[in-house]
């Protein structure tokens, strides 16, 4: 820029003309990126790549924008990670030596990678850059504009000293067209592509191929040096129809009516509705030739695919197959995410009719109380009077309104509420606790069983609807069994007196007896809070001659005591009582009242709000006393003419201090008292202790009342809605869903499923742990799953074909083993002895028979079975009388890889790599050449 100062120190700018063009900022900027990355200088020194390094080995890139004008592209750089020791010695560089990109042209250890950048495929190298249009950028399609490209590109690299290939995209990007330009000291490559719809017909072969080699090089030489050839050819199988599909026939006596994959109730469908594999790709190749060692023209083969040295095979997997245990998971996750109540979805009619349901139930229930029934009633006839009249109740209901079938609604509540005793299911020691690590249920609950009943229903019978329908049947069904239960427990206690009042009558010591075993069972402290009435709280029963009932009331007359002891439970090893020398006995008490999870929460939360003042600080404390208030009064009745301190010793013995003194006459005496929290104006515990009667357990107001704990919970599952209680049940399906994968995954023996499945109990136990489900987290949970079940049902699939697992004429070795496995985890596997191995000679009787099959379906009517029988069953192993090329279709793919090193451009310039790539398939005719020249004196 040119100042010029006047007089009045006024500067005026003159413009530029040295500025640099949109063009020249293209070429800048792309060597900044080249510096950045440390691109520059000499690449070579590195050792050779080992064989099959481009599979086993990682690829990494790293990218950077760069702007032509307005233009966006992007420039990539792709490479091989390689860890290598740098031995001077044997890794020595030269300064002129070629460029690392040249020698990987050359070298044969990794010929057709699979699963590769093409580029990595078609020349072989280990690093290089792709300049590519931005996103939404429009293809570089002007010949004027991909020159000038070129152009820069070159530029960068001789200004930069960069070695490493660079290539820019051109054309349509399905197309996958690139050109570009590698560099070294003297020496330089250029890299051109030529792209077909159709192969044209003088280069449908081998022979053609060479031609054009041979004349792109241009070389004078006579001879000229030997070309290697590596050919590889691809045959696909497609037709899996003379092979069953392992998926279990539908039962049509079960009650699904035949449905594919149906199960019994307490089991989960498992397998692919289709086929998992949609195609086997069979890589013949033939690796090491050269020219004159075989002959492929347009009049004769060679390339006979079973007399070929290698072979490998791919394996292409239905893009995401129908699988019976994802559906039920995925349909049964939709649930969870409707917005209708049952009331909707149902209708008020249904609804309306199960209040009267419950009405014919009470009635029924009444007539079990009618003196008319003289005879004994068990718990098991109880029960079966309720089904009757449940049964009778469903009879008259019509069949129309109920969106679950009858029968199928009478099995599941069956399934739920089996009037016998059920056999445990038996299950794997080791899935024994997985329930508490998934926050899911045991696989024998009746949460667990109504989950999977669930999942069936909403599956096979009606869908939302069903699912309502069986949630309203499942809560009357626990209300009836709730009153059935209620019921046994009063007629068994009317038992008890009635058979005490017959021994009382017969006499006085008989009296005794049976009320001391009628007390026994009061007192217990294994007796069930379910003998005490539910419908008073503070009701008791006050039998006869209750004072006699406990002996232990004796030792307190004896005392003089007014007080008669009660509720004892034995005495406290060596205690005595501080005011007397009576033993200090352990009262009954009663259990605390269950809390579950959800209580346990809001209890918290209802704390934390009280906030840390005093007052809340002691109103908190007064919430939690309810349990200590009983077992005050319990200890109270136990022992009467008690203090403070007595129970204070036993409930908490680190709140009385004890001390050892001497007294005056020099005796060693213990002495204790209460600790100093307890002495705090104001303490709880003293309160308490001084406002406490003297009450039995058996007496007291329980702590818990199952029957007002029983009817919350009941009416909280007769509100919910459906989304509600299917979130609920999720977690135990889903425990069902892992335990089945791993039960499927044990017959198949998958390494890499093993350890997906390990990894999915983890990430599951903790999914479900969390209170608040994460709906898209779910589901992308389930869809793990799935995966999982699909990879098993294609290792199924394999195995069948591969004749594993069945019959006693299958060939179960462990390399068919070990080849089926590992070809669902390797994107290419290699058979040992090609087509004369084991593996070889099933993959070569499966074409053989799918080109029989196609060759004689023109001819064979489709219900001429025993003709097709005939076919499929004629030895497979016969190859004599005919080519063996016949048991294979024409090559879905043909590749031919050509290399040389000769002299360019001139006979006496340096020899240097020259290589081409040729793709030959029904629609496509690829041509990827790589031709090298000395540059010292051109």
């Amino acid at each position: 820029v040119f100042l010029f100062l006047q007089p009045e120190s006024e500067v005026f700018e003159i413009t530029d003309f040295t500025t640099a063009s949109e063009w020249e900022r293209f070429v800048s900027r792309t060597e900044e990126v080249l510096n950045d990355w440390k691109l520059i200088g000499n690449s070579s020194g590195k050792p050779s790549p080992e064989k099959g390094e481009y599979t086993s080995g990682t690829w990494e890139e790293r990218s950077q924008d760069i702007n032509f004008a307005d233009f966006r592209f992007s420039i990539t750089h792709h490479f091989l990670q390689q860890e290598y020791v740098e031995d001077e010695g044997k890794y020595k560089t030269e300064e002129d030596a070629f460029p690392l990109a040249m020698e990987d042209l050359l070298c044969m250890n990794n010929d057709f990678p699979p699963r590769a950048h093409c580029l990595v495929r078609w020349y072989g190298f280990r690093e290089f850059l792709v300049i590519s249009p931005g996103a939404n950028c429009e293809a570089i399609i002007s010949e004027s504009k991909c020159n000038l490209l070129l152009s820069s590109i070159s530029i960068s690299l001789a200004n930069s000293g960069c070695q490493v290939p660079m290539f820019v995209q051109i054309q349509q990007r399905w197309r996958r067209m690139f050109a570009g330009e590698c560099q070294g000291p003297g020496v330089r490559t250029d890299f051109e592509m030529v792209h077909l719809r159709k192969v044209p017909s003088q280069y449908n072969h081998l022979s053609g191929l060479l031609d054009i080699f041979k004349s792109k090089m241009g070389c004078t030489l006579s001879p000229l040096p030997p070309i290697n050839i590596a050919i590889r050819f691809t045959y696909v199988l497609q037709d899996w129809q003379q092979y069953s599909w392992p998926q279990q026939p539908p039962d049509f006596d079960t009650i699904f009516g035949g449905e594919v994959g149906g199960v019994e109730f307490g089991k989960l469908p498992f397998g692919a509705c289709e086929e998992p594999i949609s195609e086997l790709h069979l890589a013949t190749t033939w690796p090491h030739l050269t020219e004159g060692i075989v002959v492929d023209n347009d009049v004769y083969s060679d390339l006979d695919p079973l007399q070929a040295p290698h072979w490998s095979v791919r394996v292409r997997a239905v893009e995401n197959p129908q699988c019976l245990l994802g559906d039920f998971l995925m349909e049964f996750f939709k649930l969870c995410c409707t917005k209708e109540s049952t009331e909707d979805i149902l209708g008020r009619g249904l609804t309306d009719e199960e209040g009267k349901d419950t009405g014919d139930i009470s009635s029924a229930l009444s007539k079990l109380t009618e003196p008319a029934a003289a005879a004994p009633i068990s718990k098991l006839s109880v029960s079966n009077m309720v089904h009757n009249a449940r049964k009778h109740i469903r009879r008259h209901r019509h069949i129309d309104e109920s969106p679950l079938n009858t029968d199928v609604l009478n099995s599941i509540l069956l399934y739920l509420f089996p009037d016998a005793a059920v056999e445990k299911s038996s299950e794997n020691p080791r899935n024994k606790n997985l329930y508490i690590q998934l926050k899911s249920a045991p696989s024998d609950s009746l949460t667990y069983r109504l989950a999977l009943c669930m999942s069936l229903v909403n599956f096979y019978h009606g869908g939302l609807r069903a699912v309502a329908h069986l949630w309203q049947e499942f809560v009357l069904e626990l209300q009836f069994h709730f009153c059935s239960h209620m019921l046994n427990c009063c007629i068994e206690r009317k038992r008890a007196r009635d058979e005490a009042q017959k021994m009382k009558d017969g006499g006085k010591e008989s009296t005794r007896a049976s009320t001391a075993s009628t007390s026994t069972r009061e007192v217990s402290p294994g007796k069930s809070w379910d003998s005490w009435s539910d419908s008073d709280d503070e009701f008791f029963e006050c039998l006869s001659d209750q004072g006699e009932m406990d002996g232990s009331h004796t030792e307190g007359e004896k005392n003089g005591s007014k007080t008669k002891p009660d509720g004892r439970l034995h005495p406290s090893n060596n205690m005595t009582l501080l005011n007397s020398t009576e033993p200090l006995y352990i009262p009954i008490t009663q259990e605390p009242a269950p809390m579950t999870e959800d209580l346990l929460e809001e209890q918290s939360e209802v704390l934390a709000k009280l906030g840390t003042s005093a007052e809340g600080a002691h109103l908190r404390a007064r919430m939690q006393s309810a349990c200590l208030l009983s077992d005050m009064e319990s200890f109270k009745a136990a022992n009467p003419g008690c203090v403070l301190e007595d129970f204070v010793r036993w409930y908490s013995p680190r709140d009385y201090v004890e001390e050892e003194v001497v007294d005056e006459k020099g005796n060693v005496v213990v002495t204790g008292e209460l600790s100093a929290r307890m002495k705090i104006p104001g303490n709880m515990w003293v309160e308490a202790w001084e406002t406490t009667r003297a009450i039995p357990a058996r007496r007291q107001r329980r702590l818990f009342d199952d029957t007002k704990e029983a009817e919350k919970v009941l009416h909280y599952l007769a509100v919910q809605k459906p989304a509600d209680f299917t979130l609920h049940l999720l977690p135990c399906l889903l425990h069902a869903a892992i335990l089945k994968l791993k039960e499927e995954e044990s017959f198949e023996d998958i390494p890499s499923v093993k350890k997906v499945i390990q990894q999915t109990l983890s990430q599951a136990s903790k999914l479900l742990h969390h209170p608040n489900h994460d709906y898209k987290t779910l589901e992308e949970f389930i869809n793990q799953l799935m995966t999982i079940e699909t990879v098993i049902t294609q290792a199924r699939s394999l195995k069948a074909k591969f004749g594993i697992g069945e019959g006693d004429n299958w060939n179960e070795t462990e390399e068919l083993k070990t080849f089926v496995s590992t070809l669902l985890e390797e994107p290419e596997v290699t058979v040992l002895g090609a087509g004369q191995g084991p593996a070889g000679s099933i993959i070569h009787r499966l074409f053989v028979n799918s080109q029989r099959v196609s060759s004689s379906s023109a001819l064979l009517s489709p219900l001429d079975e025993d003709l097709a029988h005939a076919v499929k069953s004629e030895d497979r192993s016969q190859s004599g009388g005919s080519s063996s090329m016949s048991a294979f279709p024409s090559p879905a793919g043909r590749e031919f890889l050509l290399r040389t090193c000769v002299p360019q451009p001139a006979p006496y310039s340096k020899a240097l790599p020259q290589r081409l790539f040729c793709v030959l398939m029904k629609e496509e005719f690829r041509l990827a050449g790589a031709f090298s020249s000395d540059t010292s004196f051109f």
